[in-house]
């Protein structure tokens, strides 16, 4: 059968236990239960049809504001699919008493909090700690550039060390070889072959259009756009500065992310080669049984195929454990 390359705009996210992957019009979560079954969570995508949101560089800053509160939900329900232990994410009182305030569900005020606490230790890290770091070499180096050039260079060493130190706990080892599934399984697709986890299997766990990727690619727009504002002895000044035009960085890293998905010209791989390579430290070779997951989880959010065919698949992947057979693996799992 031949062959035929497709454009797919499909997406996704590797989370605990499963993958979730979302088109233009609708997402799907899949997760690996303790018993080997899998549960689904879907939910229709909210449609940009305001000409301002389609904007270049604008829809980018949209795309990450939504990406940072559909992953921080989607970590949330995976891992209460997963059913990997008791723990429920409650909201605290704090979060109900606001929630009350504002007449908003106390999850929503929850989830927003996840994301503002995240985004402050994402600034603290990768924004006020370079800038910090760098100012110590405001003696050893004058000019404004290569003090810019020194800053972006730190962010991108903290940006690597960070990653290699979660490669060291297991839970998120799993979570990278959902990441692995995830890419092969879009790429299968991409490449005009069936998806069947024979086929994805061949593929490669890396792909252009992984947000590993686009945060590199936000590091080094961020170097360019610092450099023409210079570099400011004032602290306070200089960080200020850097976060009103986070946005921008974001958007414009937006924008050459999906310029580089668009070609397969020698320039373009190698402009895109260093965020490729980022991306070993993020994926791993996932087992069959998680390619499945990503299957599954492409072809619901895909909507390419019937309910029927959707509940078909669901049940051939699903390998659901008696009770003894949990309880021997959780016994081998614990002498290992």
């Amino acid at each position: 059968m031949n062959k035929q390359a497709k454009r797919s705009t499909v997406g996704g996210q590797g989370v605990l236990g499963g993958v979730m992957m979302r088109s233009p019009k609708k997402a799907a979560l899949a997760v690996r239960r303790q018993d080997g079954g899998i549960a689904m969570k879907t939910w229709e995508v909210e449609q940009k049809k305001s000409w301002f949101a389609r904007l270049p560089v604008v829809r980018g800053v949209i795309n990450f504001v939504d990406m940072l509160f559909t992953g921080v939900g989607v970590l949330m329900d995976a891992a209460k699919m997963s059913e990997e232990g008791t723990e429920e994410f409650e909201p605290s009182r704090f979060e109900k008493f606001v929630a009350g305030k504002l007449g908003k569900k106390a999850e929503d005020v929850m989830m927003f909090f996840a994301v503002a606490v995240a985004l402050v230790l994402a600034v603290l890290l990768f924004f006020m700690l370079p800038t910090f770091l760098t100012s110590l070499l405001r003696g050893a180096i004058q000019s404004p550039l290569l003090l810019n050039l020194a800053d972006g260079l730190i962010r991108i060493a903290i940006l690597i060390l960070y990653m290699l130190s979660c490669t060291l706990m297991k839970d998120i080892k799993d979570v990278f070889r959902y990441h692995g599934a995830e890419h092969k399984t879009i790429s299968c697709y991409e490449a005009g072959e069936e998806l069947t986890v024979e086929n994805v299997r061949k593929y490669r766990t890396l792909h252009p259009r992984c947000g590993t990727s686009y945060l590199l690619l936000v590091m080094l727009v961020t170097v360019l756009v610092y450099s023409f504002f210079g570099w400011s002895d004032n602290l306070l000044l200089r960080l200020g500065m850097r976060l009103l035009m986070l946005p921008v960085i974001a958007g414009v890293a937006y924008e050459v992310l999906k310029l580089l998905a668009m070609s397969d010209h020698v320039l373009v791989r190698a402009l895109r080669w260093p965020g490729m390579q980022l991306q070993r430290l993020t994926t791993a070779e996932p087992t069959d049984e998680m390619i499945e997951i990503g299957i599954l989880a492409f072809e619901t959010a895909l909507e390419e195929k019937s309910p029927e065919e959707l509940a078909a698949l669901r049940e051939r992947f699903s390998h659901q454990k008696t009770g003894a057979e949990q309880k021997t693996q959780s016994q081998e799992a614990g002498q290992a």
